[in-house]
C-alpha cells in the first residue's frame, strides 16, 4: 500500500508547476488526485485488511473536512497574526483570486495525499500495534522528514513540521478516528498559509499564489526564515497547544490506545 502513495505524493508535488500557469487546471488536477488517491485507500484496505474503510466513509467528507478546513484556517491566523505582532510578517499588498484558486487544487491533491499515507497507513497501524503516544512520536517524526526533501529544507524546519504539524494531525485523528478532519485541517492550514496569507510552505520552494503577498522579516525564530512560518516558534507553541487540547478530548472520549506489550 505505501508505494501507492508515494506516487500519489509524488503526483500532488507536480501540481505546484501547474498552479502558476492555470488556475482551473491546477484545481481540476488537485481534485482528481485526490479522489483517486481515497479511491485506492478504500480498494486497499479492503483487500488487505478484509473491510470497510470507516476512517474514510464518504459521508463524513463534507463536514469533517470543513471542521478540519476551520480548525486549520484559524490556527494558522493565529499563528501568523502572532508573528506579525512579533515584526516577522507584513502585508506587501494584493495578490490575485486565481492564484489563490490555484494554491487550492495544489495544497488540495497534497494534503489527501498525505494524509492518506501518513495517518491514514501509519499513525493508524502503529496506533493499534504500540499505542498512541508511540504512533504520535514516529509517525511525526517520519512526517518531518519528509520535509526535508524541500529545496529550502532545514533541520530545524524538520523538526517543527515533526512537533507542530506531525503531532497535531496524528491528535486530530485520534479524537475524530476518521481522515476527514486531519485531511481538512491538514489543508486549511496550509491554504492559508500560501493562499491567503501569501508565505511559504514548508520550504517548498515554490513562489506563493495567495490573496495577500506576504513577506517574512526579522529573526527566523519568528518568522520562520525561507522555510516559512511553520519553521517559527510560535506556530509549534500553537500547534503544540492544540495537539494538547485534542489530546486531552480524546482521552476524556476513551480514544487513546495504551501500549500492551504485545
Amino acid at each position: 500500500m505505501v508505494p501507492v502513495f508515494f506516487v500519489v505524493l509524488i503526483a500532488s508535488a507536480g501540481l505546484a508547476s501547474v498552479a502558476g500557469s492555470n488556475a482551473l487546471a491546477a484545481l481540476l488536477v488537485g481534485v482528481a488526485t485526490a479522489a483517486g488517491g481515497l479511491m485506492v485507500y478504500r480498494m486497499m484496505v479492503r483487500r488487505l485488511e478484509k473491510r470497510d474503510a470507516a476512517e474514510a466513509d464518504w459521508g463524513g467528507l463534507v463536514p469533517g473536512v470543513l471542521r478540519g478546513a476551520g480548525l486549520g484556517v484559524g490556527l494558522f491566523a493565529v499563528t501568523i497574526g502572532i508573528i506579525a505582532l512579533f515584526g516577522g510578517y507584513r502585508i506587501d499588498g494584493w495578490g490575485s483570486f486565481l492564484g489563490a484558486l490555484a494554491t487550492l487544487g495544489t495544497m488540495t491533491g497534497a494534503a489527501v495525499a498525505e494524509e492518506l499515507l501518513f495517518r491514514g497507513v501509519l499513525f493508524r497501524l502503529l496506533q493499534e500495534w504500540a499505542g498512541t503516544a508511540v504512533a504520535l512520536v514516529l509517525s511525526g517524526a517520519l512526517f518531518g522528514a519528509l520535509h526535508l526533501l524541500n529545496p529550502g529544507a532545514t533541520l530545524w524546519g524538520a523538526l517543527a513540521i515533526a512537533a507542530e504539524a506531525g503531532v497535531l494531525l496524528g491528535a486530530a485523528y485520534t479524537v475524530t478516528r476518521t481522515l476527514w478532519v486531519p485531511i481538512g485541517l491538514h489543508l486549511g492550514w496550509n491554504f492559508a498559509e500560501s493562499g491567503l496569507f501569501g508565505t511559504a510552505v514548508s520550504g517548498s520552494g515554490a513562489e506563493p499564489h495567495g490573496l495577500l503577498r506576504g513577506a517574512s522579516e526579522g529573526a527566523a525564530a519568528i518568522s520562520g526564515g525561507a522555510f516559512g512560518p511553520e519553521g517559527s516558534v510560535f506556530a509549534i507553541l500553537v500547534g503544540g497547544v492544540a495537539a494538547a487540547l485534542l489530546l486531552r478530548v480524546a482521552q476524556r472520549r476513551g480514544r487513546i490506545v495504551r501500549f500492551s506489550g504485545r
